[in-house]
């Protein structure tokens, strides 16, 4: 068979399979760390902990930890709040002139905004540590904790951040001597981690109950066809016809030879998501910290009910928009085809290319925002058939959409290492379309 050659031509690169058992060892040694829990706290008592996270908000940071999180683990932060620091650095560099420079400085102010982003992220982890460990004790029974006082707590906030630091670490040595974004496959594996033990108990859960096998096969189809989506999604349309996009604006006349203009439809990527849920988060920690039972707080903090959703998919369309709007400069692009000696046939160049252009991006930008939005919130659909939550996450959401960007790039690179050697590529029909490198661009 074709896919056993291509595995076996894989381990006849030397370069690639020393990549490849580097990338193995460190995302073992990542799972590894999971087990490791905080000094002073009792591994046995983290059952009340578990039941927190089996769902919510608390169950998505805990499959982004790998399931860290609901084991009070060194690694229990993760590496989201690497993640939020790299977002926040990056919206930096829209507003200020400073950060704008960097970005163009080349290999030099790359290096300088990762240092910036490492500085943000200890701040951060300064900041969640001790809320961490404020949940801890919320949580968990007083005999859990074998240490307390104020060394205990130091102690930990130091751990935790050292342990996000240190997963930040591994991350970086696999993009630099393996293969695939190092910080994109440990999100990755965090949430695949998950899945057999949820899809087993979702399956538990079916099999016993009404419609049994049936059931199961038809939740499992449904799960097909909305990876089969996803993949559509994150590959988007990296080049857009001119002939279709005249079609977009109502010019008719256009034929001849087929050219493309660099724009995409899902340009905003997952960050719509993130902005969306980061800003839906606030009343569930309102009514964390309130006694109130009934109202806006309660209708808002339930991240399965019809107005959360509902808000949310509205968020996620409007940040789409936003987003696209501050990473995709029309004019710049209409520059750069002047400078470059290229022009739409039929569009006069400057300020008339720039219209075309933005009317383009606004067009094909709806159809990407609402399919964005209708991912984000299958997982409440999901919970509405009757699947189990922990299995519902699997659906949709920020988690899909990371787990199918990250493989179709690691897939792509490795494709890239095939097709170097002169080997065939893992696909028949044409090569792989795999994403930018990172998360924060999925």
């Amino acid at each position: 068979m074709k896919l056993f050659q291509t595995i076996k031509n894989i381990f006849k690169i030397e370069d690639l399979r020393a990549r490849l058992i580097y990338t193995f060892g460190i995302i073992l040694l990542y799972r590894l760390g999971k087990y490791v829990t905080l000094p002073g706290i009792d591994p046995s008592q983290l059952a009340n902990l578990r039941n927190q996270t089996s769902s919510g908000i608390m169950g998505l940071l805990d499959m982004f930890s790998g399931g860290a999180f609901s084991r009070a683990s060194v690694f229990a932060l993760g590496i989201m709040p690497y993640i939020s620091a790299s977002i926040v650095v990056q919206l930096l560099g829209i507003v200020f002139p400073y950060f704008q420079k960097l970005q163009k400085e080349g290999e030099s102010g790359r290096r300088k905004m990762n240092q910036y982003t490492r500085y943000l992220t200890v701040l951060i982890l300064i900041l969640q540590a001790p809320t961490y460990l404020l949940n801890l004790s919320a949580q968990l029974p007083p005999s859990a904790f074998v240490l307390s006082g104020f060394f205990f707590k130091f102690s930990s906030v130091v751990i935790l951040t050292a342990g996000t630091m240190f997963v930040m670490w591994l991350g970086e040595k696999i993009t630099d001597k393996g293969i695939g974004n190092g910080i994109s496959l440990i999100i990755m594996i965090g949430i695949v981690a998950r899945m057999p033990a949820n899809f087993i108990f979702e399956a538990g859960t079916r099999m016993n109950g009404a419609g049994g096998a049936i059931a199961l096969i038809v939740e499992i189809l449904f799960l097909f066809i909305v990876v089969l989506g996803v993949i559509l999604l994150v590959q988007g349309t990296r080049r857009v016809p001119v002939q279709y996009a005249r079609r977009i604006v109502g010019n008719k006349q256009y034929g001849g030879v087929r050219q493309y203009i660099p724009l995409k439809v899902n340009a905003a990527g997952v960050m719509p998501i993130i902005f969306a849920q980061a800003i839906m988060m606030l009343p569930m920690i309102i009514a964390g910290y309130a006694n109130s039972g009934s109202g806006f707080i309660v209708a808002f903090s339930n991240m399965y009910g019809f107005w959360y959703n509902l808000v949310t998919a509205i968020l996620i369309i409007v940040f789409t928009y936003f987003y696209t709007a501050i990473t995709i400069n029309p004019v710049q692009m209409a520059e750069d085809m002047k400078k470059n000696g290229g022009f739409i046939p039929g569009i006069k160049p400057g300020r008339k290319t720039v219209e075309f252009l933005d009317t383009i991006m606004s067009r094909i930008t709806f159809p990407g925002s609402v399919f964005l939005a209708i991912v984000a919130i299958l997982p409440s659909i999901a919970v509405k058939a009757h699947v189990t939550p922990q299995f519902a996450q699997f659906y949709g959401g920020t988690s899909l959409l990371i787990l199918v960007g990250v493989i179709l790039d690691t897939l792509q690179q490795i494709e890239s290492h095939l097709l170097m050697r002169h080997y065939d590529g893992l696909m028949k029909s044409g090569r792989i379309k795999g994403r930018s490198g990172s998360v924060t661009s999925i």
